[in-house]
């Protein structure tokens, strides 16, 4: 099992900065992958970036690249969400993600509200 909670939510003008953490526990030596998905009132729930734990791959939505960075510290075993140029659009509820089997993720945190006034 794994464990995974976000934190660092909140809300910021458009233009602005946040950066979200996901602390993971549990079974951490499991994990393949990690990431973020987001998802907006009205909406679908949307794929934002991606993370390889051990090789540090990273792949991001197109509507974020560029502005959104993700990184992770082993050690600490959190996963950071850096967003930088904000917009009204990426206000959503953002979920930290793991995967453990190379197939799905597999294990979702509670989310964080972003919301990012115009």
């Amino acid at each position: 099992q794994v464990q995974l909670v976000e934190s660092g939510g909140g809300s910021v003008q458009a233009g602005g900065s946040l950066r979200l953490s996901c602390a993971a526990s549990g079974y951490i030596s499991s994990i393949i992958k990690m990431g973020w998905f987001r998802q907006a009132p009205g909406k679908e729930r949307e794929w934002v970036t991606t993370i390889s734990r051990r090789g540090g791959s990273t792949y991001y939505a197109v509507v974020v690249k560029g502005r959104f960075t993700i990184s992770q510290d082993n050690a600490k075993n959190t996963l950071y969400l850096q967003m930088n140029s904000l917009k009204s659009e990426d206000t959503a509820m953002y979920y930290c993600v793991a995967d453990v089997d190379g197939r799905s993720w597999d294990y979702w945190g509670q989310g964080t509200q972003v919301t990012v006034s115009s």
